[in-house]
């Protein structure tokens, strides 16, 4: 795990996070949270399709949840996914809901396959507020949200940010690099390779 960590530059991603926890978090809880929180993930174990959306990342997500829990950090722990949320007589999902053990909170994470947009901390900052009101526990402390997008403006997260009251911090995700299909017929197949190698043995 900590050759994993070295190896993603996990410190630097610590560093350069994104969130709101020093004005909406208990000076106690400070540190420990910009701890459990980093500016960029990397999903590159993920095999996705082309066209891939948002539940398509969040099963796949799921399908390798030790992989995952080891790419977020210590301490958490999976809960479930399209966790159901019942406010009045209306239900609402949360992609995927873990717990951490340090900080005792509920983390809340919502998916994006796409550029942040400040509407998204609004949504989160709604989910925070159900969770406390309705599932956090007295001796827990208020829960944390982590938007995972594609891309992020860092100007525009910190706008977005400023005011809300809820713990929340906004992080990039990565995948495995590809090239990209017209370059693919360029070079030569598996099967040449073997091939042209077995030649030069001979």
């Amino acid at each position: 795990m900590l050759i994993h960590q070295i190896e993603g530059n996990a410190y630097q991603r610590f560093l350069m996070n994104q969130t709101n926890f020093d004005t909406a978090l208990a000076e106690k809880y400070k540190h420990q949270a910009k701890l459990a929180v980093k500016d960029s993930y990397s999903f590159d174990f993920l095999e996705m399709s082309e066209n891939y959306g948002e539940r398509e990342m969040e099963l796949q997500l799921i399908r390798n949840i030790r992989t995952f829990l080891m790419e977020m950090g210590t301490d958490f722990a999976f809960i479930g996914n399209q966790h159901k949320l019942k406010v009045g007589t209306e239900e609402f999902y949360i992609d995927i809901l873990l717990y951490h053990r340090r900080l005792k909170s509920l983390i809340a994470i919502e998916l994006k396959t796409t550029k942040f947009k400040p509407e998204y901390a609004g949504k989160l900052q709604f989910y925070l507020t159900a969770l406390n009101e309705t599932e956090k526990t007295e001796d827990e402390n208020p829960a944390i949200g982590i938007i995972i997008c594609k891309e992020k403006e860092r100007t525009t997260v910190e706008y977005a940010l400023k005011d809300m009251n809820s713990p929340m911090g906004v992080a990039t995700y990565s995948l495995k690099e590809e090239l990209p299909n017209s370059m693919k017929n360029l070079l030569p197949t598996t099967e040449e390779i073997a091939k042209s190698l077995e030649k030069l043995m001979k």
